[in-house]
């Protein structure tokens, strides 16, 4: 609390970059320099600004320190700048309680889908096909991205930032909680949603040194082509519309592998000219339906160029990841290994995006999902998406995307009903009504097909909303 009758704060100037006393703004450092000192009014300092800040205003062209060791009047110390004072932050949903900051983001959403799949005879089986085999259906679900709420408590100690960051990802629809938060759905009375705690990480960096980051988070290898993929804000293809789990495919399975959310300690580099790096360990994955015991770690690496030409800006990557497979039933071990490049490049309302992955023991829709025979012997994967999106008068966005995922037979391994592609492609309509809030429309073709001939189709209309906030 302010005192009642303003009282003079002494504060002193410093000319030179190196500083002396204690520093609100969180300079630091020692020396000696030359410094005056003069006398500031409590009048003049508000509950909504820090000392240094008002300081600062009447006295420009100054670096200034407030001293905790200055008596004021002879009678009575300068009292103490409140560490539990509480500003609003400048962005986001949150507060500044002293030198802590509270954020809060999320989004919501949700869709009326109506999906139309082939019929199911014979021709049309394909294992591991995404396209619906079987009756109509309509659901109310969420979308690729299921409602999240993330809290981040971040501050500045000893010169570094340190944060610690906590998100909680539940869909709409009700699940079987058997296999997790993602489990088969479970439209029955008396179901609840899954709640997915998929991020849940600590953070500490400095502008010279980067970022560490410890915990579980999104990975590095394929991030990027589902981060910019359109149909992470709608539907794209509406996997089990009939009994919906907490999130759709969009486009995961047809254009690239899932990049999930992993245990990893990741070190990204300080930006340099736009370049930016990054590199981790990560929790060894199990090989889809094999029993593994892992002693490596899996490895990803990521590496980022930003740049801006006149009205043309460009976001070019490439990603890597490898992971040794030991297998403890005497299937053979095997190295999966694959790189992924995508280049976003935007000018003006427009926006055109390419991505390509490969893979050799990779799996297709998922990490390691399908990546060998029944054997053990490795098989490849590939694919890539391109997508086009503009924007008319500032609040519609009208995309296109189309994409495709293939994957091969292992050496000797005979033509079966398994899959050869997953293919979509999806045209979206979005509208801003507001800051938060877009109503999105969005039509998907998905078609699968088997190395053996087989193959199947499925249309899904998706219509509803999503507020981020």
């Amino acid at each position: 609390m302010l005192p009642a009758t303003p009282r003079p704060v002494r504060v002193k100037t410093v000319p030179a970059i190196t500083l002396a006393g204690p520093v609100m703004d969180g300079a630091g450092g020692g020396g000696t320099t030359t410094v005056t000192e003069k006398l500031l009014p409590w009048s003049l300092v508000t509950p909504a600004t820090r000392v240094s800040d008002a300081v600062r205003t009447c006295w420009p062209g100054a670096r200034l320190i407030v001293s905790d060791q200055v008596v004021p009047t002879q009678r009575s110390p300068v009292p103490a700048i409140d560490s539990k004072a509480v500003h609003w932050l400048d962005s986001g949903v949150g507060v500044e309680i002293g030198p802590v900051a509270v954020k809060l983001s999320g989004s919501i959403n949700g869709f009326y889908v109506h999906d139309n799949g082939d019929s199911p005879t014979a021709n049309r089986v394909v294992v591991g096909g995404l396209a619906t085999v079987g009756s109509d259906s309509t659901s109310i679900r969420s979308g690729l991205l299921p409602s999240f709420l993330e809290v981040e408590i971040t501050t500045k100690q000893g010169g570094w930032d340190v944060g610690a960051h906590i998100a909680f990802y539940p869909g709409i629809d009700s699940v079987t909680g058997v296999g997790g938060a993602n489990s088969p759905g479970s439209p029955t009375a008396f179901s609840t949603a899954g709640i997915d705690v998929r991020r849940n990480y600590l953070t500490v960096g400095h502008s010279d040194f980067g970022e560490l980051k410890i915990g579980r988070d999104i990975g590095l290898f394929g991030a990027d082509a589902v981060l910019n993929d359109m149909t992470l804000l709608g539907v794209g293809t509406a996997a089990a519309n009939a009994a919906p789990s907490n999130a759709s495919l969009g486009r995961v399975g047809l254009g690239y592998i899932y990049t999930d959310f992993l245990p990893q300690i990741t070190y990204t580099t300080p930006a340099w000219r736009g370049v930016r790096a990054s590199v981790g360990v990560f929790q060894p994955l199990v090989t889809t339906g094999g029993s593994e015991v892992n002693s490596a770690p899996g490895f990803q690496a990521n590496l980022a160029v930003d740049h801006k030409f006149s009205s043309l800006s460009t976001h070019l990557w490439f990603d890597y990841v490898t992971q040794q497979h030991k297998s403890v039933v005497g299937m053979p071990d095997y190295t999966s290994d694959g790189f992924d490049d995508g280049v976003k490049l935007t000018y003006g309302p427009a926006e055109l995006l390419g991505y390509y992955y490969h893979g050799s023991g990779l799996g297709t829709t998922g990490l390691f999902i399908l990546s060998t025979d029944a054997v053990g012997r490795k098989r490849d994967s590939d694919g890539y998406y391109v997508q086009v999106t503009y924007t008319l008068f500032t609040k519609l966005t009208l995309g296109a995307s189309y994409g495709k995922s293939h994957l091969s037979l292992a050496p000797g391994e005979i033509a079966s009903n398994l899959l050869d592609t997953n293919s979509s492609t999806v045209g979206q309509l979005r509208y801003a009504l507001t800051r938060w809030m877009s109503l999105v429309g969005e039509y998907t073709h998905t078609w699968s097909t088997a190395h053996n001939g087989n193959e199947a189709s499925s249309d899904a209309l998706a219509v509803g909303g999503i507020v981020f906030f």
